[in-house]
């Protein structure tokens, strides 16, 4: 068999079928089978009672894939499996491992000459089945055996470009899958957002939002997550024939990779405010009982809005792809600033490829980012590239006004409005740093720099 796959829930059954389709042999396994084994019948696939003939009946250099939750059960299946393994045989872990836990797996397993690749995978169930988008990284003697297997079942974009590509060594590969689904977050919080403006905002029914969306999917904003938006907006419930969407419970569950995203962006010194916005109103949606009584005693009514409801529905597209743009920058400035950290040695241009189809965030955006890259392939900062930087000082205007109309009908934008402050910022010559700067003097003699002359300074201030 070519291939083993440890773990046949939802994804690892999915990829099954995939390599299958694509002309590979398929063995695998999992401790607590919740399928109809006849699901695989007439395809090359086998599903063995134990691991030890799951890996005898592999070609050697053995490759296995895992595919189970984070976390402790990748070690687990490790420990499970190892024994039955020899130099030279290959894991690859495909689920959404936290990526110092990839280092940590690829050294501990190196002492035994096995090698190990941490992969993102991206596409959700339909993207494991049909191609999803692959970040692998970790042993790069791995890659150069596996890549033709991965490329065959990964997603293609219109060109036949297969969106998969090496990410570099250690946890990269992990890494790369953490940023985006960090992205993810910040892209579903801002269309939320937008959606809660025009809709409890604006008045506009699901059915007329689920045409505006699907228009705006034919432009600039064109994108899978706006397209299912359009879908889910003008999907019925079966029992009631209301709008299904209205009679979900208003709490968004995580899985914490945007979590971790926010978390190490600050261990390498980055900044992805849209990201922080996102991950805290998740937090905020969870207090779903709190809110209901203080919406009691603070007063959590809508003003109604009286404007003109087609302007507002043309600032919101502006302003909304003005946040996308920028949340990528964040997005990208992160992946940067890690690569210098970690050594990871990104090639941006590849990253944005490999995300343009197959992943969740796909995006035409995608296309605009990868060329941006090819031309400039240090480039710090997404908002520093011509063409992003003339759509989002253009959309300025509507960005604002979209901003200030939230404000005044009690609509919370949290990640739109951080991802104006940070276009703000970033741009600002001159911030109150250097009042920071002097309470800290103040307080704690932390000393200070200067404008106009070298070196370093205290003053007694009192």
């Amino acid at each position: 068999m070519n291939i083993g796959i440890l773990g046949l829930g939802v994804m690892g059954r999915s990829l099954a079928q995939n390599f299958e389709r694509n002309g590979y042999s398929v063995t695998g396994f999992d401790v607590n089978p919740k399928f109809d084994k006849s699901l695989f019948k007439d395809k090359n696939i086998t599903v063995f009672d134990s691991l030890d003939h799951l890996v005898a009946a592999l070609d050697k250099p053995r490759i296995i894939l895992i595919m189970v939750p984070a976390g402790k059960p990748v070690d687990k299946a490790i420990v499970s499996v190892k024994p039955f393994l020899e130099k030279d045989d290959i894991l690859i872990d495909g689920g959404n491992s936290f990526f110092m836990d990839t280092e940590r797996r690829i050294k501990n397993l190196e002492e035994d000459g096995i090698r190990f690749i941490g992969m993102g995978v991206s596409g959700g169930e339909q993207g494991a089945l049909w191609g999803p988008s692959l970040m692998p990284g970790g042993d790069a003697s791995a890659w150069e055996q596996v890549s033709p297997m991965l490329e065959s079942i990964s997603a293609k974009v219109e060109d036949g470009t297969p969106c998969v590509a090496w990410m570099g060594k250690g946890g990269a590969g992990h890494y790369v899958k953490m940023v985006h689904n960090g992205i993810e977050y910040g892209d579903m919080q801002l269309i939320a957002e937008i959606y809660d403006l025009l809709h409890r905002g604006a008045g506009i029914s699901n059915s007329e939002l689920a045409s505006i969306f699907a228009k705006w999917n034919e432009g600039d904003l064109r994108s899978y997550l706006i397209e299912i938006t359009s879908k889910i907006l003008q999907y019925p419930d079966e029992e009631t024939g209301w709008p299904l969407v209205d009679l979900i419970l208003d709490e968004a569950a995580q899985k914490g990779t945007g979590r971790w995203t926010s978390q190490n962006s600050l261990e390498v010194g980055a900044l992805v405010p849209t990201i922080y916005a996102a991950v805290e109103m998740r937090l905020m949606s969870g207090l779903k009982a709190e809110r209901v009584k203080a919406s009691q005693l603070l007063g959590g009514a809508t003003p109604k809005f009286s404007g003109d409801q087609e302007r507002l529905i043309h600032l919101a597209e502006k302003a909304l792809y003005a946040s996308k743009i920028t949340s990528y920058a964040q997005g990208f400035a992160l992946l940067h600033s890690a690569s210098k950290e970690y050594e990871f040695g990104f090639k941006y241009a590849d990253i944005a490829r490999i995300w343009r189809a197959g992943c969740i965030i796909r995006a035409s955006l995608l296309d605009d980012i990868a060329l941006s890259f090819d031309r400039e392939p240090e480039l710090p900062n997404l908002l520093l590239n011509e063409a992003f930087r003339k759509v989002v000082v253009e959309s300025q205007s509507a960005w604002r006004a979209v901003v200030k109309t939230a404000i005044d009908l009690s609509i919370p934008m949290m990640a739109t409005s951080a991802s104006l402050a940070y276009f703000d910022a970033y741009r600002s010559e001159r911030l109150p740093a250097n009042l920071i700067q002097a309470q800290r003097d103040f307080f704690g003699a932390h000393t200070y720099r200067r404008v106009d002359k070298e070196g370093v300074f205290h003053t007694k201030w009192e």
